[in-house]
């Protein structure tokens, strides 16, 4: 849509599907980026959209506080989990060339495998990692070394991750099985998780700005995280990446030209420009098809596919994934329906606050597609008996105690292990505000977004609260 200069915000329309010859208006988002980015105090971030063959990305703010770096659209900055589809996408081409069967017991490829129960040992498989129903505990950073050898390490060290729920019971986001993902493509692959990266995708691709380990990034102009406590500026961060085992779980850092290249590919029915066909259009499909209903459909999409997240805007179908790591922040959305990607990467401040805003505007201009509405109170206050909920629920990295506070529930929220040096605020507590007997809302100090909680329970009876996507079992 064409705006006269100085026009600060597109105009208040009801949404429609542009014309296929509509151009996207590079200079308007610049400026919008620019906008929102000071508005939600983000140090640095880069915006990309691809429309059909076209790729435009605009860049804003710095890389780094302390030294005053300029973001540039070839910058690079940390995807975090976004990493999870290009691993999905690596286990889907060897499910093409019939080396791996998606429903096959891992223990196939690996059987020396040894997790906390011996019979999702035997029985896990390669569907259930991809889609996060495997019940290993997923938080788990145990930093195994640099060598080629660490996420082999690592997976011999997951029989002292707990099993946090049964077999394909439940939806739990787990890195861990993102890691033993990994590992299994070493094994069938002969290769090192980065290296078959680089020669299976990165390659036939052409990304010449995709890179797994921090002395690759340091050939390039390349991001900081930012950390925010008590109203303070936006300060780097004292450690710039998570260890090398969680690779295959969250650890490409690359262009937002790069990710739109990826993005690209399964727009493409898994075809490269060259017209290589990396991936069968029948992985590309099945990678976005529905896997399983998340207990919580708020906090991010309303069900997972194959390494993508589905999302539903009031009946259309979007599928993406949003990536964290220390002070950094990634957001990628593609509408199929439309061939549109959009990517937004940043490095600090309230990053999701920044996507809601800007990614909005853009699909509702871009595609006509209407992003649901963040989750708030009800109007009216909603009474709820919520004793049963009292009491201590806990996995790796996380305690979440459920307390009595005077107005009613309130939450701490405890993060542990490897991880607890790394936050800028370990322990947080804060009220729970019922939206129905089993749903809440939760906003931590510092925080402007209200986050969903859930209560539930499984067939077999045990209890979970379901935060942050994870699915944390009752202990006390």
């Amino acid at each position: 849509m064409t705006r006269p200069p100085g026009t600060d915000a597109p105009a208040a329309r009801a949404p429609q599907p542009p014309s296929p010859a509509q151009p996207v208006d590079v200079p308007y988002w610049q400026r919008r980026l620019t906008e929102l980015a000071q508005r939600h105090h983000v140090p640095g971030a880069v915006l990309g959209i691809a429309r059909r063959a076209r790729s435009d990305v605009v860049a804003c703010g710095v890389l780094n506080q302390a030294t005053g770096v300029t973001t540039t659209p070839d910058s690079l900055f940390q995807i975090g989990s976004i990493t999870k589809v290009w691993t999905a996408t690596l286990a889907m081409q060897l499910a093409d060339e019939g080396a791996l069967g998606l429903d096959a017991p891992l223990a196939d490829v690996l059987p020396e495998l040894r997790l906390a129960d011996p019979q999702v040992a035997r029985q896990v498989t390669m569907r259930h990692l991809l889609a996060h129903t495997s019940g290993i505990d997923g938080d788990v950073f145990t930093d195994t070394g640099r060598g080629d050898d660490c996420l082999e390490r690592f997976v011999g060290q997951l029989d002292q991750a707990a099993q946090n729920h049964p077999l394909g019971a439940t939806f739990s986001y787990c890195n861990s099985g993102f890691v033993l993902a990994g590992r299994v493509i070493e094994q069938l692959t002969g290769m090192s998780w980065d290296q078959a990266l680089r020669e299976r995708l990165c390659a036939p691709l052409g990304l010449e700005h995709t890179v797994t380990l921090p002395e690759e990034a340091l050939r390039f102009r390349t991001a900081i995280g930012h950390d925010v406590r008590a109203g303070r500026p936006p300060r780097p961060v004292p450690v710039w990446g998570l260890p090398r085992s969680q690779g295959p779980a969250g650890l490409i850092t690359a262009t937002a030209g790069d990710v739109l290249a990826f993005a690209r590919l399964h727009l493409a029915n898994g075809t490269a420009p060259d017209r290589t066909q990396v991936l069968s259009p029948h992985a590309a499909q099945a990678m976005t098809g529905l896997q399983v209903e998340l207990p919580d459909t708020h906090t991010l999409g309303d069900s997972w596919g194959l390494g993508w997240v589905r999302f539903g805007w009031h009946g259309r179908r979007l599928i993406g994934h949003d990536g964290a790591t220390l002070g950094q922040s990634s957001f990628l959305r593609i509408l199929p329906d439309q061939d549109l990607a959009v990517v937004l990467l940043t490095n600090g401040g309230a990053a999701k606050d920044l996507y809601r805003e800007l990614l909005g505007e853009i699909f509702a201009d871009l595609a006509g597609a209407v992003m649901p509405a963040a989750p708030r109170p009800p109007a009216k206050p909603v009474a709820v008996a919520g004793r049963r909920h009292l009491g201590r629920y806990e996995r790796a990295g996380t305690r979440i105690d459920i307390l009595q506070g005077a107005g009613g529930l309130k939450l701490r929220h405890t993060t542990t292990g490897p991880l607890a040096h790394l936050v800028p605020e370990p322990v947080q507590e804060a009220a729970l505000v019922p939206v129905s007997d089993s749903r809440f809302l939760v906003r931590y100090p510092d925080s402007p977004s209200w986050i969903p909680l859930r209560f539930y329970s499984l067939l077999t009876g045990e209890s979970y609260v379901h935060h942050d996507m994870r699915a944390t079992p009752k202990v006390s």
